[in-house]
């Protein structure tokens, strides 16, 4: 028996009955040999970590486009938020934390530059629409690598239904759904704090009546009440007063931070710029790198440039504009 078979075992003796086990797993889409020493879901978690995705989610919007100071959130950092969030109470509930921590980390592969922002621009601009949970999927499935990652049915279904409008299959998948909006909650309303558009005042006395009065003791709250709501049982949940209370608070901040802020004031320019981009290399698809060029070719013109913005980085996006769209002096050599 060689150590992922260990592994295996050691699963099925002490995982909750609704846990995924690694074992089950529904397989991949190209059939692999397995590994000796990780398990399935394990694989995916690396995989996902060394992917190039990966690594440029460090250079995009979390909520505040292009902020001034070194403790503001990323959509890196958000993802590692999840995943800690995610990873607690995957433990606690007695799930399979290696399914759950590689969920987690792809969630937000296919995000675009500038947040929701970039995703609202090329939404418009598809014609069959645009959604960052499927892009995310595409990343892994397409993309990275340039064939995909050939991850496990279970993690691409968790990476394909994480927002509010999916339903993942796996009690996994539900609690990273559950710590996505956990992370962003609470992170956002401590970047809004620390940008001086929110004060500690300013948020709503009931809901942080039931929360907490703090970012850690909201966030405390939140994971003991799903863990307590949830523990043994087929589903993953809040109470309904810890739920109400998270609903309320993310409506707060949809009203004072999301919508209309300073905190946004970057935001039309971020869109017309993205839009400028688009309309150009739709016209100018050679311009683009050649992975993107065949694409185009194999999938139609919008659907290359599409992967191409989306997957740039904020400051890869304002490069590109400055290079394409803002002129340089003359003569560009010149010694003096």
């Amino acid at each position: 028996m060689n150590i992922r078979e260990m592994t295996e075992e050691q699963e099925i003796k002490t995982l909750s009955p609704y846990a995924t086990l690694s074992s089950k797993s529904r397989g991949r889409l190209v059939p692999e040999e397995k590994c000796s020493v990780r398990t399935e879901f394990q694989r995916d978690r690396d995989r996902i970590l060394h992917s190039k995705a990966f690594r440029r989610m460090k250079h995009k919007t979390q909520v505040f486009i292009s902020p001034e100071g070194d403790h503001y959130r990323t959509r890196l950092t958000h993802t590692l938020e999840v995943a800690q969030i995610a990873r607690t109470i995957s433990r606690a509930l007695r799930l399979n934390e290696d399914l759950t921590e590689a969920i987690a980390l792809g969630h937000d592969l296919g995000h675009t530059p500038f947040g929701h922002s970039g995703e609202y621009v090329l939404n418009r601009l598809m014609k069959d629409g645009f959604r960052h949970e499927e892009q995310s999927l595409r990343v892994v499935d397409v993309l990275e690598r340039g064939s995909g990652l050939n991850l496990t049915w279970e993690v691409r279904d968790g990476i394909r239904n994480h927002n509010s409008r999916g339903n993942p299959a796996t009690l996994e998948g539900q609690v990273v759904k559950i710590a996505d909006w956990i992370a962003y909650i609470n992170h956002d309303i401590d970047d809004a704090i620390r940008a001086g558009i929110l004060r500690e005042t300013d948020l709503p006395r009931e809901p942080i009546g039931v929360l907490g009065k703090s970012h850690a003791l909201r966030i405390d709250t939140m994971i003991k009440d799903i863990i307590k709501e949830s523990y043994g049982k087929p589903f993953v949940k809040m109470s309904e007063e810890v739920y109400e209370a998270t609903v309320e608070l993310r409506s707060f901040l949809f009203e004072r931070v999301y919508v209309g802020s300073s905190a946004k004031s970057q935001e039309i320019k971020a869109q017309k710029m993205l839009e400028l981009l688009f309309e150009y290399f739709s016209k100018n698809v050679e311009s683009m790198p050649e992975e993107f060029v065949a694409i185009a070719q194999k999938e139609g013109i919008e659907r290359g440039v599409c992967d191409y913005i989306a997957g740039m980085t904020d400051s890869f996006a304002v490069h590109k504009f400055r290079e394409i769209f803002v002129p340089s002096s003359w003569p560009i050599n010149a010694s003096k």
